[in-house]
């Protein structure tokens, strides 16, 4: 099983990370970039994430998490929608400091991305049962019971079927791996002590407690 995240997809989150706006016809929202996480980076719903000793700034990024089903490589987009029966919430937790400091050293980013624990997500849900297409999904993250961050999948720069199609140009996708599909804008900071929930459709999908 592996990770794969979708960097920079809402346009909202990439100008308040300082990058570039794309649009949605532009060459870079469709062959985004993407990278792994390794498999010790899952928490399951109700987990708890231990904050991690060698960072000193720890983000929230939620995103809509696609649960590939059915495999392949060099996948059509047209033939993208049945590798996945089902969605959830995950977290994206971003050690920033550790990102930052790589970006000004032109370094990867997976210390402060790939690192243990680092990928919770939530109770999948199958498509059928949430009553809309997969890019007509509305979710959010609350912080200690108040929202941080609201999306929703019609937001995306690149939509699912179309990002499939183009990571699986380049990794095999596998049954079993996880996509993450980018995140919205809100990001920020946790805390130990803090709870975070994850509503995907009005469904509390995910339950994460930081020690």
């Amino acid at each position: 099983m592996k990770i794969v995240c979708i960097a920079r997809n809402y346009a909202e989150h990439a100008a308040e990370m300082g990058a570039p706006r794309y649009e949605r016809t532009s060459l870079e929202a469709a062959t985004p970039a993407f990278f792994l996480k390794p498999a010790t980076a899952l928490l399951t719903d109700g987990a708890a994430f231990a904050y991690p000793s060698f960072s000193r700034r720890v983000e929230h990024e939620a995103e809509l998490v696609v649960r590939i089903a059915r495999g392949g490589h060099n996948i059509a987009e047209a033939e993208a929608c049945r590798c996945y029966d089902a969605v959830t919430l995950g977290i994206d937790f971003t050690a920033r400091d550790l990102q930052q400091e790589a970006k000004a050293k032109g370094l990867p980013w997976t210390l402060s991305k790939g690192f243990d624990g680092s990928a919770p997500v939530g109770e999948f849900i199958p498509l059928a049962a949430l009553g809309e297409g997969v890019q007509a999904l509305s979710f959010s993250l609350l912080r200690n019971g108040r929202i941080v961050q609201q999306g929703t999948t019609a937001d995306m720069l690149c939509p699912i079927d179309r990002m499939i199609a183009h990571v699986s140009r380049y990794i095999t996708l596998e049954a079993g791996d996880l996509l993450f599909t980018g995140t919205p804008s809100g990001v920020g900071p946790v805390e130990r002590g803090d709870t975070l929930t994850g509503i995907l459709m009005q469904r509390e999908v995910l339950h994460c407690k930081v020690l």
